[in-house]
């Protein structure tokens, strides 16, 4: 497609190629929605184009029902290009305020750019019988749990076994859209001298409860447009993302190991708070470590950047022991799905044992790394319990020389071991954290 003018049924076209690379071969939207965005020059559409892929995504499993309630037949495999583009028209109309003349008429009309003229007919008449049908159709398309919560069953399910009073709340939550939350760098102004700018700016913002640097902006902007987010005094990071930091309890000349650095958020938010800790971060993925080093760069920071698994320290380990380690751990991101929607289609129920074999490994593998008295942080973006208070109980059975540490805190919910954010909640996402010592 040409990189010059692109019209709004071509972004719809765009839409569909990015569904058809997320359902029908399993990448991300953090993979492929950049690449089709990298074809439109104008800001207006590249907007439409996110949205269409998120949301389309988000209500993946209600727009599907809703389908099949539409179809006489499914479509073929070779004609899944256009069962996208339907769920893309379905999403329109079921879920956003546009003219649904238009949504209607520019979705037909993508059927020409995804050389699939034939459709055209198709298209519209599920659309427009969508339209007349509505009221009497959904009840009995959206009666299934998973169309009903817009989820998979077996996440339903294990939400409500781990959380049996907030599972509704969670999958509630899971399915809006995400507050845009920034991190003020705190060695160069206060939140307060920030959210200021943010108003001279005419950026509406609020400080968020918990985080000590973290504002909410009414409304996500490009980074671009944020004051002072090119010199370093703002960072975009989730709030409850950025209360790592502070349970760390950092000091001057601290030994700290970052493990499973990337993207880099908690790394540069360590050396703001205590620039004179010698700091170590690790990750396994070459180029999220450049991404990494790019942001430190941005910040005037400093790190020692590490190319290795944390599952195998020996690589990499120069044999001296870390007062402290942040260990955010490879998790199943239940805890972030309203930010990254495609987690509903892309995860599978068998992939959580895998996870928390790989979280425990990384666990023992790391214990060693940690100096007697020091203190080890184990953090994920999840909601699971086997990924969380269970991989700590675990963890604390085998190692007699470890003692948790009780993280008393006015936010999120004690567990049997460490301490649970839901999503959602003081517009944070979805978080766990564990601080675990090493007895001398």
């Amino acid at each position: 497609m040409s990189t010059g003018t692109v019209m709004t049924e071509d972004v719809r076209a765009l839409a569909a190629g990015v569904l058809l690379q997320v359902l029908g071969h399993g990448r991300s939207l953090d993979q492929v929605l950049p690449e089709a965005q990298a074809s439109i020059t104008d800001a207006r559409n590249g907007a439409l184009l996110q949205e269409l892929c998120y949301g389309t995504i988000r209500w993946y499993y209600r727009l599907d029902a809703i389908l099949r309630q539409l179809l006489d037949r499914p479509l073929k495999s070779r004609d899944a290009d256009i069962r996208c583009l339907l769920l893309i028209g379905l999403y329109q109309l079921d879920r956003l305020a546009l003219p649904q003349r238009v949504a209607v008429h520019s979705t037909v009309q993508a059927t020409r750019a995804l050389d699939k003229d034939w459709a055209r007919g198709l298209v519209n008449a599920i659309l427009r019988n969508f339209q007349r049908r509505r009221d009497s159709l959904l009840p009995t398309a959206c009666d299934a749990p998973e169309a009903l919560h817009a989820h998979p069953l077996w996440l339903i399910e294990r939400l409500r076994t781990d959380w049996p009073d907030e599972w509704a709340t969670i999958l509630v939550a899971n399915n809006a859209r995400p507050p845009f939350t920034l991190r003020i760098n705190r060695q160069r102004l206060t939140r307060n001298e920030y959210l200021e700018r943010l108003s001279e700016h005419a950026l509406p913002a609020a400080a968020i409860p918990h985080a000590p640097q973290a504002v909410c902006l009414d409304k996500p902007v490009a980074v671009n447009a944020l004051p002072g987010f090119a010199c370093g005094d703002v960072s975009v990071q989730d709030a409850a993302a950025q209360l790592a930091a502070g349970l760390l309890d950092l000091a001057p000349g601290q030994r700290v190991l970052d493990a499973c650095a990337a993207p880099g958020g908690k790394t540069s938010h360590i050396l703001e708070t205590e620039p004179a800790v010698q700091l170590t971060a690790v990750d396994i993925d070459a180029a999220r470590l450049r991404r990494i080093a790019s942001n430190l760069t941005r910040l005037t920071l400093r790190a020692d950047l590490v190319e290795g698994d944390a599952g195998a320290p020996g690589d990499w380990w120069d044999g001296r022991q870390y007062q402290r380690i942040l260990l955010d751990v490879p998790c199943s991101g239940t805890g972030v799905i309203r930010r990254h929607p495609d987690i509903k289609l892309l995860r599978r129920a068998g992939d959580i044992d895998a996870l928390a074999g790989r979280q425990a490994a990384i666990l023992d593998a790391l214990w060693p790394l940690l100096a007697p008295g020091g203190m080890l942080l184990y953090s994920t973006c999840s909601v699971l319990k086997a990924e969380n208070s269970g991989q700590i109980g675990n963890f604390l059975a085998r190692h007699g020389n470890a003692e948790e540490v009780t993280i008393d805190a006015a936010w999120g919910h004690g567990c049997t071991h460490g301490r649970q954010i839901f999503p959602g909640e003081n517009r944070m996402d979805g978080f766990y954290f564990a601080c675990v010592r090493k007895n001398s």
